[in-house]
């Protein structure tokens, strides 16, 4: 399921070794807006040119800064922040998946939601199924989705058992679908259950929840 390289989290390792210092961090954060001479550097952080040289060579070292020459004044040098420098800072590449299977207990909202969300933003297959399935779909989910123009499949909640296959990247969304499944791997999501309040406050936040982990996961998934 891992596919990020030793090398690769050993270069987000350094890195963030490299920021964990509050000045090569605030170096980075001035770098983000553009090119510094060391001078500048110094006047902007107030720090002696000695321990300035020192942050300055950590962040190289680091892969997140560069120095290049002046093409006025020669003898002057300006730091820039690398190419890609803050790509590797977020939690990389990791899993490989033929198909992503969301799972909750009744197959009636949360997991129909994340399925209808991740078929938005990823070419990756996606489907769902549940525990202990419903006999339909939970209309607050049918009128959420509706809400904020996500179009659920017309399908009927299914059993786990009926739709998981190998190299699925299983992510259940229920608290008691995860513990009742101890084991099975993939990932959770702790996503409280709309239907236990039924309000469309709680299915728009039981929404903006899988919104945003389905977004911060897609870039994460590769094809198997």
């Amino acid at each position: 399921m891992k596919t990020e390289t030793i090398a690769g989290f050993q270069a987000r390792v350094a890195k963030h070794a490299a920021l964990a210092d509050p000045a090569r961090l605030r170096i980075v954060d001035l770098l983000t807006l553009g090119d510094f001479s060391p001078t500048e550097l110094q006047a902007e952080l107030g720090m002696p040119s000695n321990l300035l040289s020192h942050h300055l060579r950590a962040l190289e070292s680091a892969g997140l800064a560069t120095r290049h020459r002046s093409e006025a004044d020669r003898r002057r040098s300006y730091i820039r922040l690398a190419a890609s420098a803050l790509e590797g800072l977020v939690p990389g590449a990791e899993h490989a998946a033929r198909r992503v299977l969301f799972v909750c207990t009744r197959n009636s909202a949360r997991s129909q939601l994340a399925t209808a969300l991740w078929q938005q933003v990823s070419e990756i297959p996606s489907t769902s199924a549940g525990t202990h399935p419903a006999a339909r779909i939970a209309q607050g989910a049918i009128e959420v989705a509706r809400r904020h123009g996500v179009d659920l499949a017309d399908l009927s909640p299914r059993r786990l058992d009926q739709v998981a296959g190998e190299g699925d990247f299983v992510v259940t969304v229920c608290d008691n679908a995860h513990e009742e499944l101890a084991g099975l791997g993939g990932v959770h999501w702790s996503v409280p259950d709309p239907l236990r309040v039924g309000t469309e406050e709680a299915f728009d936040k039981a929404f903006g929840d899988i919104a945003g982990r389905v977004n911060d996961l897609a870039p994460r998934v590769l094809a198997a």
